[in-house]
């Protein structure tokens, strides 16, 4: 009777350390499984919220001209992964002190963007007064021309699939079928416009859904 007692405790023991090695296991994997989605919802999360330079303006002069305001400004394109790196200089000036900075922009499928496979790209157009028609305004990138910004993007083409992307990516924002198949979400001009003042300069962003503004800072 001794030995059975015996026997029926060391079966208590090892089934209880069964069953809490397994809670401990299963807790661990699950702990290790929250750890890893978390991660990856924050890196979906950091994509989302990503942000890159695009370019910037600023006043190089303003002043009066038989009773009118003229406003000269230099606008500065730069590359989106290093905003350090120019890419065009243009000087431009305009009647008042209210500029517009148009761009298209060119939005990918969202998981895509999650993925951090893609980011928006923004192709600049235009600069204009709000005293000049649109169409009149300053020409920043001719329609239908491969961006030297995007080399990065162009590398990821066929020359085929470079030539379709840049000559047609004006024309495809109607045409939701064949976006579909590059996962582009959408394509859609934006314009950003701002009181121009000197001392100031105008920081241009664009995140990677696409969504395009200017943040200002002092001209040190």
């Amino acid at each position: 009777m001794k030995r059975l007692a015996g026997i029926l405790v060391l079966a208590a023991v090892l089934a209880a350390g069964a069953v809490y090695w397994w809670k401990t296991a299963e807790t661990q994997r699950t702990i290790q499984q929250l750890l890893a989605e978390n991660k990856q919802l924050q890196e979906a999360l950091a994509n989302l919220a990503f942000e890159q330079q695009v370019g910037y303006a600023k006043v190089v002069e303003q002043g009066q001209r038989d009773g009118r305001l003229f406003t000269k400004i230099l606008f500065v394109q730069t590359l989106p992964e290093d905003a350090s790196e120019q890419v065009l200089r243009k000087e431009v000036e305009i009647e008042g002190d209210i500029a517009h900075f148009d761009m298209l922009i060119v939005c990918f499928d969202k998981q895509l963007v999650m993925d951090g496979r893609e980011r928006a790209i923004g192709l600049w157009r235009k600069i204009y007064g709000e005293k000049m028609r649109p169409e009149d305004g300053f020409v920043i990138q001719p329609e239908g021309t491969e961006p030297a910004s995007y080399a990065a993007i162009c590398r990821k083409l066929s020359v085929k699939d470079q030539q379709l992307f840049w000559q047609e990516i004006w024309s495809l924002s109607n045409q939701p079928k064949r976006l579909e198949s590059l996962g582009i979400r959408a394509i859609y001009g934006n314009a950003v416009y701002r009181q121009m003042r000197p001392g100031l300069i105008y920081i241009f962003k664009l995140s990677s859904t696409g969504a395009f503004w200017a943040e200002v800072i002092p001209d040190l």
